[in-house]
């Protein structure tokens, strides 16, 4: 199968790693003079040092070049030969998706994980307001660090659309290996666990770099599900997806994995380390402070009760400490677990 990769950061090139020695893989990056780089020393120096790229991953910075590569995608015939993986962050979504815009691109799926900082969108909603609702659209998503899967470890993954057929392209593509992927039709679901498990994350790494135990971070984890699958249920997912691998599997992931960069943030902001020096030092995006605040008002604008996110956002913009935080949420007053039907 032909694949074209648009975004060669970190689980763009180790993507495009794992799929190269099965496939015809071209992985596009936008610096000339990195994806140059890249290609003569076969490393992703800037995203994924101490990795080597695999002799048959093609690498260019010739944007009509990745798209040519999936080219028979439009003639009909050959849809099931191709497709297309846009591997931006959710930030670059939205300008890519305007320069695909002038091609005719009936299918594509994205990686990218959280809410549009600004407008509050969902990627899939991205997709919509700039390619329109013809184009067959889906999200690969699940608990996956880009170091592991480089490494060839194994992950599960899920595929997310409203288009059966896409899906079956994509774990044609993606599934074998190490690479194990489930398919679903829940695209909401799927992007909100996505999205708010990076706050949580963030919440996560306070506690332990508060030193608060692991007690309180089962806790926090636990509570933090609740508020996946509220707001995901308000916004039309379904609860059984919250309980799968792009729910509570990536959660548990992101927050107690070394590799997560938003648990980074947490424990950097612990210590005390102003945000824009935790984010500095980071060097790489953590969605989680980019959607926080989209993510507070959306619970707000549905009446859904986010504790850990109100608590987590106001860290991050409001100037709240994160120990004075924790003593809030501690405070709060108490309730049953599930709140009867």
């Amino acid at each position: 199968m032909n694949i074209s990769i648009l975004g060669a950061g970190a689980w763009g090139t180790a993507l495009a790693m794992a799929l190269a020695p099965r496939h015809n893989v071209l992985l596009w990056g936008r610096d000339p003079e990195a994806m140059r780089e890249a290609a003569a020393r076969r490393e992703n120096v800037a995203y994924l040092p101490s990795f080597p790229l695999p002799a048959a991953l093609n690498l260019t910075s010739d944007f009509e070049a990745a798209l040519s590569h999936v080219a028979q995608v439009a003639s009909g015939n050959g849809a099931e030969s191709s497709l297309l993986i846009v591997a931006t962050s959710v930030a670059g979504l939205r300008p890519l998706l305007g320069r695909l815009r002038a091609h005719a691109i009936p299918s594509l799926v994205w990686l990218c994980k959280g809410f549009e900082e600004g407008s509050g969108l969902l990627p899939h909603q991205i997709v919509q307001e700039v390619l329109g609702a013809g184009v067959a659209a889906g999200v690969l998503s699940g608990p996956s660090f880009a170091q592991e899967v480089a490494r060839g470890l194994p992950c599960a993954l899920t595929v997310a659309s409203q288009d059966a057929a896409l899906c079956d392209r994509v774990v044609k593509a993606v599934h074998g290996g190490n690479i194990r992927v489930y398919s679903t039709d829940d695209l909401i679901g799927v992007e909100v666990g996505g999205a708010v498990k990076n706050i949580l994350a963030i919440a996560t790494g306070v506690i332990d770099g508060l030193g608060l135990g692991m007690n309180a971070r089962a806790a926090l984890i636990t509570r933090g599900l609740a508020e996946i699958s509220r707001l995901g249920l308000a916004l039309g997912g379904r609860t059984e997806t919250f309980m799968g691998l792009t729910g509570v599997g990536d959660l548990i992931l992101t927050c107690t994995g070394d590799l997560s960069r938003n648990r980074k943030v947490g424990l950097g902001l612990a210590q005390g380390k102003p945000l824009a020096a935790v984010v500095a030092e980071l060097g790489h995006v953590a969605e989680g402070v980019r959607c926080a605040r989209e993510v507070r008002d959306l619970a707000a604008q549905h009446g859904v009760e986010m504790p850990i996110t109100r608590a987590v956002a106001g860290v991050l913009f409001d100037g709240d400490s994160p120990r004075d935080t924790v003593v809030r949420l501690l405070s709060r007053d108490p309730r049953q677990e599930a709140a009867p039907r």
